[in-house]
């Protein structure tokens, strides 16, 4: 019986110091509604807490960044002739919306002479964490001038293939179709190994330009690059170029090589 006081007494003890606890926690905690963006506007004031929250959400997330890129700068040496090879592009926006452009060409350089030249505008919008699909705009300088409507996709197919598909209608109603891809192995953290494939395709013949209906070429080659910098590394490869159907009939017609290898070295640079 003397012991029932102090157990009493030590019950009572344990649950005074539960309560306090849960009753301070529930005269202090925030309502819902308030946590956990506004318990800074007690001290610093809603209006100067909402300008460094659209600050905050901005730089993790909504940032407006830009990238210029020559990927290929580049001379290609055959047994009759040397090409300079530009194929560039740059673009700015976010994470989901881009505007990019996007340029190719190439020049004699035993002609001194421009023979292909191309430049495109175009809205990127992503649609997957790893690919965008974009839309927009081609103008051809040489041989001809053209204009294009263009529909395609741009990103990262699976194993890190970098693909860049589009599809072109110009003014004139011609139809074509371009699929570009690349991969980067990485030898050493400088060297690198590029295995490169181009593939064009008409959907009618276009006499003008020397190309055919179907499958007209094919451009696949392999580069190796020293990045003494990872935004500047030179390289140099092998590039095997052929033609098909029509497109090649016409290009033999006009003199030219139809089928050929050329070596090449240039450089590969962005910021």
């Amino acid at each position: 019986l003397l012991a029932w006081p102090g157990l009493f007494g030590l019950l009572f003890g344990v649950l005074f110091g539960l309560l306090i606890p849960i009753a301070s926690a529930q005269e202090t905690d925030p309502q819902p509604s308030e946590a956990p963006w506004s318990m800074a506007d007690k001290y610093w004031g809603k209006a100067d807490m909402a300008a460094s929250r659209k600050k905050v959400q901005a730089m993790n997330g909504g940032l407006n960044t830009f990238m210029i890129m020559a990927d290929r700068l580049e001379v290609q040496s055959s047994d009759d002739e040397e090409t300079l090879i530009w194929d560039a592009q740059g673009w700015y926006g976010g994470d989901v919306n881009k505007l990019y452009l996007k340029s190719e060409g190439e020049v004699s350089l035993k002609q001194d002479k421009i023979e292909d030249a191309e430049l495109q505008a175009l809205w990127s919008r992503a649609m997957s964490p790893f690919w965008d699909i974009q839309t927009g705009v081609r103008q051809d300088f040489e041989p001809k001038g053209r204009t294009h409507a263009v529909l395609g996709v741009h990103g990262l197919a699976p194993y890190w293939f970098e693909v860049d598909a589009a599809a072109f209608i110009s003014t004139h109603g011609d139809i074509s179709a371009r699929i570009e891809g690349e991969y980067d192995l990485r030898l050493t953290q400088r060297l690198v190994l590029q295995p490169r494939a181009e593939i064009e395709l008409s959907a009618q013949n276009i006499p003008e330009l020397e190309i055919g209906s179907g499958l007209t070429g094919i451009h696949t080659g392999i580069r190796l690059r020293y990045e003494f910098k990872r935004e500047l590394a030179p390289y140099i490869g092998v590039e095997w170029q052929g033609h098909f159907g029509k497109t090649r009939d016409f290009i033999k017609a006009a003199g030219g090589e139809s089928d050929q290898i050329v070596a090449v070295a240039g450089l590969r640079a962005w910021f």
